[in-house]
């Protein structure tokens, strides 16, 4: 035999030893759909300023209370201080695998993970981390830390945490410095990022015992930020690290520039809106345009000390909306459901109480080409949709669907009487002026707010639905039996707002997934439970196709709009912020719109 055929021959027999996937090769980003925009060697994102300024300090302000610093356990929903674990004001102490881009749909570049490695069918993912990473203490991050975490939220941690790993057949240390998931067959193409967007945490520094116990001891983490000072409920304070391992890496480039950052609590929108005008926090963002336009007349204001600026993305707006709880039985009824939502007065509301500032929301996607509403279904969504017959009304499916319209008047008496036959439909009569089923109950039920706006907005529907003779009760609580209650999903309905991107894949599986229903403190507060939900967010984590993913998105939207889980309300185009004259933010805005944690302070040198 030849000498070299003899090497080929070892060469083939070593490959086949190293096993399936094995050789692919190592990447610095990864896309949900197509391609990453940077290339390997860029230096920063396109959005950040790299000359930003180091120094200085920013406050930020919330509504509401907090009684723990970790974000990782069921009783940390909605009670952990921010900036733990946060998408808005950044995540401050805890770090993930990979870095999002907030220019791109969905790209992942690596930070505590250097590089990964895939296959084209993305059967498994790699993740090897970087050499340089290293925790709060000193210690570096390594393999072991990541097998750490992973096993420890599947055991110990809160939804979505707690199944990341479901969808893992085999999870296997592969190097000091690298980890390897072999995916499930259905894990979808999309699950490879999800694990990149996962925390880590510090092995030798955790008590597993104490885990699901809420604690204000800061943690050793990999972040930017060290927690510096607590008062519980109120004030949680930030200071950058000297040490930061990854301060030179081009995912941070331009970021995490301020020395200090505080979260400021308050009880009420009010009470936060006078602290902003007293100085007490720096950044305000306003979400009403009656309150941008007419609020903002304070001496701060006039004299410059104060910007008024808009930022304009180029998401989708999302779904805000009365929710109702199908968990309860006079809301199983989809035609209950469809003809409740048709009594809100839009046209009234907008014009007595916001000026017409606002838009109708009807798609969960709108303002985005995700969204369904005025597009007939193409053919594949056809497809998707056809071992699901009923599953979408004739209308939102042709794509001639809008959300009704009234005269403004409140008391429309077409629409009343199209509401009053769904309700006879199911089973409601009309009997002196209370309308009740087939057992003689009248239609009764609870809205839970949570302030004086919602509870405004709710009064107004309250009146629409009196004319049909529904008695719909207003209940404001305090913010921590609202959170208490809506983990429990102890409510008729709620007032909740659906954030969308242009990337939504498994986080829907807890906001609308058969498996989220009955699962405590998840995100699926209507009590969705429907196979043909289930099976377009199945197709949106199996589309690899640009086209094949905005099929799976629309469908998905039809099947939720022909739902009624949710009375629409409103949306407001561009994002409205106001913040103190000493800070700067850079000119070019991305996708997802402004990122508070490329700002910077002008006093900083």
């Amino acid at each position: 035999m030849h000498p070299n055929s003899r090497l080929i021959i070892a060469i083939i027999l070593f490959a086949g030893l190293l096993g399936p996937g094995s050789a692919a090769e190592q990447q610095h980003a990864l896309a949900a759909h197509g391609v990453p925009a940077l290339a390997a060697d860029f230096s920063h994102f396109p959005y950040v300023n790299p000359d930003a300024p180091k120094g200085g300090r920013i406050s930020y302000g919330v509504v509401g209370t907090f009684d723990n610093l970790n974000p990782f356990i069921i009783k940390s929903i909605r009670t952990t201080a921010r900036g733990m674990w946060d998408t808005e004001f950044g995540k401050l102490t805890y770090e993930s695998l990979m870095q999002r881009s907030s220019d791109e749909p969905f790209t992942l570049y690596g930070l505590l993970a250097e590089t990964i490695e895939t296959d084209e069918e993305r059967s498994f993912i790699q993740f090897n981390i970087n050499p340089l990473a290293h925790w709060s203490d000193g210690v570096a991050v390594t393999a072991d830390d990541v097998i750490f975490t992973f096993n420890l939220l599947r055991d110990k941690g809160r939804p979505p945490f707690s199944s990341r790993l479901d969808r893992v057949s085999k999870m296997e240390k592969t190097g000091p410095l690298s980890v390897r998931f072999t995916l499930s067959e259905d894990a979808g193409s999309e699950f490879p990022l999800i694990l990149g967007l996962s925390p880590v945490l510090a092995a030798h520094a955790t008590n597993v015992d104490d885990f699901e116990k809420t604690t204000f001891t800061p943690a050793v983490t990999s972040g930017p930020y060290r927690v510096s000072a607590v008062k519980p409920g109120e004030k949680i304070t930030f200071e950058r690290r000297d040490d930061y391992w990854a301060k030179d890496l081009p995912v941070k480039r331009g970021q995490d520039n301020f020395d200090e950052i505080s979260i400021e609590y308050f009880l009420s929108d009010s009470a936060q809106f006078e602290a902003f005008k007293k100085g007490v926090y720096d950044v305000n963002p306003e979400g009403n345009p009656i309150s941008w336009s007419r609020a903002y007349n304070f001496p701060a204001v006039e004299n410059g000390d104060i910007i008024k600026a808009e930022f304009q993305a180029e998401t989708p707006a999302g779904m805000y909306g009365f929710v109702f709880n199908t968990r309860r039985e006079k809301f199983q009824d989809v035609r209950v459901r469809r003809a409740l939502a048709m009594l809100f007065d839009f046209e009234l509301v907008n014009r007595s109480l916001y000026d017409d500032a606002y838009r109708r929301t009807e798609s969960y996607f709108q303002h985005s080409k995700l969204s369904s509403i005025g597009v007939p279904a193409s053919p594949a969504e056809k497809l998707l949709l056809q071992p699901f017959p009923g599953a979408v009304e004739e209308s939102v499916m042709d794509g001639t669907y809008r959300a009704t319209r009234t005269d403004g008047s409140g008391r429309d008496r077409l629409v009343q009487r199209a509401a009053l036959k769904l309700l006879q439909q199911a089973g409601y009569r009309i009997s002196k002026g209370t309308l009740l089923n087939d057992k003689g109950a009248p239609l009764t039920f609870q809205v839970m707010t949570q302030n004086a706006g919602q509870e405004k907005i709710a009064l107004a529907y309250q009146r629409n639905l009196a004319a049909l003779g529904i008695d719909m009760a207003i209940q404001t609580v305090f913010d921590s039996q609202y959170q208490s209650r809506t983990q429990l999903y102890d409510y008729d309905m709620i007032i909740k707002r659906y954030t969308a991107s242009l990337s939504p894949g498994a986080e829907q599986v807890w906001r609308w997934g058969s498996k989220s229903r009955d699962v405590q403190g998840t995100f699926n507060y209507a009590g969705a439970a429907d196979p043909a939900i289930d099976a377009m967010i199945e197709a949106m984590l199996d589309a690899r196709s640009e086209d094949d993913f905005v099929a799976a998105v629309r469908a998905f939207d039809r099947v939720l709009v022909s739902g009624h889980y949710v009375v629409p309300l409103y949306y407001l185009p561009g994002q409205r912020v106001a913040f103190r004259s000493r800070l700067e933010h850079p000119h070019v805005t991305p996708i997802y719109g402004y990122q508070l944690p490329t700002w910077w302070d002008k006093a900083a040198k």
